[in-house]
């Protein structure tokens, strides 16, 4: 086989697998079981290629496909390779601790927020002990361009426009309807060795419940949060880069 027809298996074969991530995304988005006809709508693949697709899928559990044979799901290795992600998280328990905490001195609910492409995920959340909440769950993409986290994962990351400069002057976001028309959420960074941002700790819940002085209580929460989240990432750090003793 030549150069050229090398060439275009490879050039074939990538654009079968970037079908094939073209489908996985559609589950990314949506929140109950999909059909046929919106996958193929949301990709814009012709149906009998999506089968072909997920049948592959379907043999290594990634998609199972309901009962009546009419709607498809996320299948169990797909969980299995989201919970192998959130144990690669240095800081899961320590993060998940902290969020338990601020939400036990009664912030609105906590969550941890990380860069995802040109987005941010949430991955981890703590709900808050008010009847009403804000509709943000652990595992949700969000617009990184909008809300306190977004503010906050922007500006440490070298955005330089004046909004991001100020976040970074003052270590603080607070963001009012921009994801949601009635939410308002804040958001403070977390650093790790050499200062890297990690991520951002955000409280988030119904807008009428940030009033000045809660807005100010929580920000007090939050800016403690940052702090001790940080000190455990950059000594956690250090452990790990120890030279070993024979």
């Amino acid at each position: 086989m030549n150069s050229k027809s090398n060439l275009t298996l490879d050039s074939s074969r990538v654009a079968t697998l970037e079908r094939a991530l073209a489908i996985l995304s559609v589950f990314e988005t949506s929140k109950t079981p999909v059909t046929l006809a919106q996958i193929s709508q949301a990709t814009g693949l012709y149906k009998s290629t999506i089968l072909r697709l997920i049948a592959s899928f379907e043999d290594h559990g990634y998609i199972q496909r309901s009962t009546d044979g009419l709607t498809y799901t996320v299948g169990p290795t797909a969980y299995r390779l989201g919970m192998t992600y959130k144990k690669s998280f240095e800081l899961d328990k320590a993060v998940e601790n902290t969020l338990e905490e601020l939400v036990s001195k009664g912030t609105e609910s906590a969550s941890f927020h990380v860069i995802d492409r040109d987005h941010r995920m949430c991955v981890l959340r703590v709900d808050s002990n008010h009847p009403t909440l804000d509709r943000v769950a652990a595992g949700d993409r969000l617009p990184l361009d909008r809300g306190a986290a977004g503010k906050i994962l922007r500006a440490f990351t070298g955005e330089s426009t004046p909004e991001m400069q100020s976040v970074r002057d003052n270590g603080i976001a607070v963001s009012q309807g921009e994801v949601d028309p009635s939410c308002a959420a804040i958001s403070v960074p977390v650093f790790g060795l050499s200062n890297e941002l990690i991520g951002a700790i955000s409280v988030s819940g119904p807008k009428e419940r940030f009033t000045k002085e809660s807005v100010e209580s929580m920000s007090q929460l939050l800016f403690e949060a940052s702090r001790k989240l940080s000190k455990l990432a950059v000594a956690e750090r250090r452990v790990r880069t120890l030279p070993l003793r024979a």
